[in-house]
């Protein structure tokens, strides 16, 4: 068992409060507004893309209703039998009609069919008359079924002079001609004008939807900084109440070590001194009876002067931890019990903590000496970070925990609610004839 060179107990009082608050406070509000953030970017992004599909679908609705109003209103009255006898005059009147309609950068090509595939009207004359496999789904459009929209770039056989204007969105309706024979009505829209409107909807969406979820963040941020100041008072009761009770239980400590050292223990010496008196010079038939009594004092003394020590804690603040559980360690071999001690080079441990940790090892020590009947013991301390873990392991009896110390004995369970108190843990685990280990683990705040 080896001392380390240099062992330091950092100062980090429990009450080091308002600072230590505004801190935590700080650190809760940040973490709030960063779990928000994230938040606000996992719901944007799904409804960004849901608004965007919204957006294309009204688009696509828009420009339906565009063809089915340009197919009803103007392309439907001038469809004639002449027009479908390929009239000059009648062509004319139609190219005359849908002019405006193609001279801007929304249409940019129309066609009407008729049930047999024939182009019977186009803005390009070169289609005029021509037949054309019907697509599978222009039966039931022809019979009155849903209209048809889609994107891309044209790919079928009517379309071959079409290629070169890239992709548009292609809008297919039902209407009547003149006699009211069914006729499929065929537009194509500029795709960067459909765009365009999708894109100036999706701005005016986007913002309101942004600027609302951003007011319920910050509508929460203010009940947010509220419960985690509140929560920061509890806790700094909670650390205040834990670093009254443990000077409440060193100071009871120190007067009961102090009353047994000024008082009984003095008594008792005395008494002893009386006794060896008796036995050198008192009856030589009474001199066995004073030397076994002086004999029982001698060892209720011993006994005695050992709970004082146990009950008056070391001087922390100048011994440091690592020290101190070195100089509780020290008496096991005279016990014949060998101690391994491993410690870091420095521990960085607020004083209330350090003599939490004292506390536990103490008491793990002392059972194990009183009741383990151990060969050896480690005892280990380590830290990660902000946490430090105590380790006491004995090679003894054991017992089952779940039973309670066979010896009854409330130390542990004591120290336990107390490490719990302070925002720790603190696990026994033992098995009979296998040992006990007792583990403390407490989180810097």
């Amino acid at each position: 068992m080896s001392r380390p060179a240099t062992q330091e107990s950092a100062p980090f009082p429990f009450d080091d409060g308002r600072a230590i608050e505004r801190s935590e406070v700080r650190s809760a509000v940040t973490r709030f507004l960063l779990i928000g953030l994230v938040s606000l970017v996992a719901i944007s992004v799904p409804v960004a893309l849901w608004i965007r599909g919204q957006a294309e679908q009204h688009t696509l609705t828009a420009a339906t209703e565009h063809t089915h109003q340009l197919a009803d209103h103007t392309v439907a009255p001038l469809v004639t039998d002449g027009l479908r006898a390929g009239d000059p005059s009648a062509l004319r009147a139609l190219d005359d009609k849908l002019a405006p309609w193609l001279d801007g950068d929304y249409i940019v090509r129309v066609k009407v069919w008729d049930p047999n595939g024939r182009i019977i009207y186009s803005d390009l004359p070169s289609l005029i008359g021509r037949s054309f496999p019907l697509p599978r789904w222009s039966s039931d459009l022809l019979a009155g079924g849903p209209e048809r929209a889609s994107f891309g770039t044209q790919r079928r056989v009517d379309n071959e002079q079409d290629y070169a204007l890239g992709e548009l969105v292609e809008i297919n309706v039902r209407t009547t001609d003149a006699a009211g024979r069914p006729l499929m009505f065929e537009a194509y829209f500029d795709d960067e004008a459909v765009q365009k409107e999708q894109t100036t909807l999706i701005a005016e969406i986007i913002p309101a939807f942004a600027l609302s979820l951003l007011a319920l963040q910050l509508g929460q941020l203010l009940p947010a900084i509220g419960l985690a100041r509140r929560i920061q008072a509890h806790q700094a009761a909670r650390r205040r109440l834990l670093q009254h009770a443990i000077v409440a239980s060193d100071f009871e400590r120190r007067r009961i070590a102090r009353e047994l050292h000024d008082e009984v223990i003095q008594d008792l010496a005395g008494l002893s001194y009386a006794f060896e008196a008796e036995e050198r010079h008192g009856l030589a038939g009474e001199r066995p009876l004073f030397g076994r009594a002086r004999a029982i004092l001698q060892r209720n003394l011993g006994a005695l002067r050992a709970m004082t020590t146990e009950l008056y804690p070391p001087d922390l603040d100048a011994l440091g931890l690592a020290e101190a559980l070195l100089r509780l360690a020290d008496p096991l071999a005279g016990k014949g019990i060998e101690a391994h001690v491993a410690l870091p080079e420095r521990i960085e441990l607020d004083r209330d903590r350090t003599a939490l940790l004292y506390r536990v090892a103490r008491e793990a020590l002392a059972n194990t000496v009183k009741h383990a009947g151990a060969g050896r013991v480690e005892l280990t301390l380590a830290q990660d970070g902000d946490r430090t873990t105590l380790t006491v392991r004995d090679d003894g009896c054991g017992f089952d925990p779940e039973k309670g110390s066979p010896h009854g004995h409330l130390g542990l369970r004591i120290m336990r609610d107390t490490v719990r108190v302070a925002g720790g843990d603190l696990a026994i685990t033992s098995r009979a004839g296998e040992g006990t280990t007792v583990v403390a683990t407490l989180d810097r705040d």
